[in-house]
């Protein structure tokens, strides 16, 4: 068995903070830590002092999402495999495309054995940008061999096409795990294949904010339907985060978690 936590989008440097501070003290509970951070730096991308304290608070791999290409960074970060573990989309499909979307790791369990978990990132198409089909690509991945355990952070703004993919899925690959939309969702749950879904996981960042941002600009958009530059909020900030208990490409447990700074 496989004792795996899923970390929702890491949002600027209160995210960063929040992770350093929290993640070590539940690090020991799991035997690998899954980290969506891509919009680490700044909100929008990932660089390489956001990839390095990712690692550091203790992630095993880094997966992104839309804003994977926002830093010229995360380039030659995706050249250096061997140090930054990172996933991008698998759904882009262009061969010159850098980086990977699937990742296999041979993980030791509590027992000390090893075993394999695969970490695969997708992007959601409805109301995001045009890519691949993030279910066929899948249905291609799937057919190869020596996959072990799979876990699917599936990128995506519509909370119907994260749920079909996790149905499309279902007994599969062990977990289906949204992120995006930073809110967590109350979903969390088996479904009757063996697959864990949770719609959002929700994001690691700044708790008074509007999905991250400094309410003042989101609240004058909204008020004068015109651009506003939008800023990394203060305050305290939220991790959360899915723990999931994986065997054999199904899930044994899943659960929703939260922290909040000064709670």
């Amino acid at each position: 068995m496989l004792r795996v936590l899923f970390v929702g989008d890491v949002y600027g440097q209160p995210g960063r903070r929040v992770l350093a501070q929290h993640l070590p003290t539940l690090r020991s509970g799991f035997d690998f830590v899954i980290v969506n951070a891509e919009n680490a730096a700044g909100g929008f991308g990932l660089h390489r002092e956001a990839a390095d304290a990712v690692l550091k608070a203790g992630a095993g791999c880094i997966t992104l999402g839309n804003h994977a290409w926002h830093h010229k960074d995360v380039f030659a970060l995706m050249l250096d495999e061997a140090k930054y573990p990172i996933v991008r989309p698998l759904n882009y499909t262009d061969p010159g495309t850098p980086g990977v979307g699937w990742r296999s790791f041979d993980v030791k369990n509590a027992a000390g054995e090893s075993e394999r978990l695969t970490v695969v990132n997708v992007l959601g198409r409805v109301f995001m940008e045009a890519v691949a089909n993030p279910f066929r690509a899948l249905d291609d991945l799937l057919e190869r061999g020596d996959l072990g355990s799979v876990f699917v952070d599936i990128h995506a703004e519509a909370t119907s096409e994260k749920a079909a993919l996790a149905w499309h899925l279902d007994g599969r690959v062990a977990a289906v795990i949204g992120t995006h939309t930073h809110v967590p969702t109350a979903d969390t749950r088996i479904l009757p294949g063996g697959t864990a879904f949770q719609t959002d996981a929700g994001f690691t960042g700044p708790a008074r904010s509007v999905i991250g941002a400094d309410p003042e600009a989101p609240v004058q958009k909204f008020l004068t339907e015109r651009p506003h530059r939008f800023s990394v909020a203060a305050g305290p900030a939220e991790l959360n985060a899915v723990a999931l208990r994986l065997e054999d490409n199904r899930a044994l447990a899943v659960e929703r978690y939260r922290y909040l700074e000064g709670d």
